[in-house]
């Protein structure tokens, strides 16, 4: 896949957070660990079953792991430091508890995490999945690449298909949008997924608002 000029912009300040998250000591960067088992597609989609996901979150599910791989492919070719294969398990699996918390209640990125523990024994795996839906510490790409690209992907999937950010957001606020909180939550997530697309399009070299990523494939 050629790579798409990245356009000289100014750099977008980081978006607030709320003072608890703000408090919070950042982890340190992402190292992989070549003794933690990595999952499979296959192995991540059985899980699927295993945890009754739901067909439009299992759909949701795998553009979301072809985004990030794409972006994780590129990344290899900028000559970063990432583990295509421990990306695309950290996305397949970062909606496995989506359904159940539909039904149940509760935090799904979350329990998604614990039982993703559980089950891969991978906490560079369970990282993405634990944060897909808000990085609440400085978005630093070059250390925390996994977590991002895993929350970016997820941001550029509306439902099965691969969209812009505007449009993403767009969809929330109607679906969602019920209450001033949650319009405010929902606005705030996506300014920080501006900034996630700049410092990762940065780090690897192409404009990825304007990525089609339609070579996305599974390892």
């Amino acid at each position: 896949m050629d790579k798409i000029k990245l356009k000289k912009i100014p750099e977008r300040p980081s978006p607030g957070y709320p003072p608890m998250q703000a408090s919070l000591q950042p982890p340190p960067p992402v190292r992989i660990d070549p003794s933690w088992p990595v999952p499979s597609a296959d192995e991540c989609i059985s899980w699927w079953d295993d945890y009754s996901m739901l067909e439009n979150i299992k759909a949701h599910s795998t553009q979301v792991a072809k985004v990030a791989v794409q972006a994780a492919f590129m990344a290899e070719e900028s000559g970063i430091d990432v583990d295509v294969p421990t990306i695309q398990a950290s996305a397949l699996m970062h909606d496995i508890a989506k359904s159940y918390c539909i039904h149940h209640g509760g935090n799904h990125s979350q329990l998604g995490a614990a039982w993703t523990m559980h089950l891969t024994g991978n906490p560079a795996v369970s990282m993405g999945v634990l944060h897909h839906v808000f990085w609440p510490f400085e978005p630093e790409a070059d250390k925390y690449f996994l977590p991002l690209v895993v929350s970016y992907a997820d941001k550029r999937v509306m439902h099965d298909t691969l969209t812009t950010l505007d449009e993403r957001f767009g969809d929330l606020k109607v679906r969602y949008g019920k209450t001033e909180k949650i319009i405010q939550r929902i606005h705030q997530t996506y300014e920080q997924a501006l900034v996630l697309e700049e410092r990762l399009g940065k780090l690897i070299g192409v404009d990825l608002n304007a990525c089609s990523f339609d070579s996305g494939r599974l390892v």
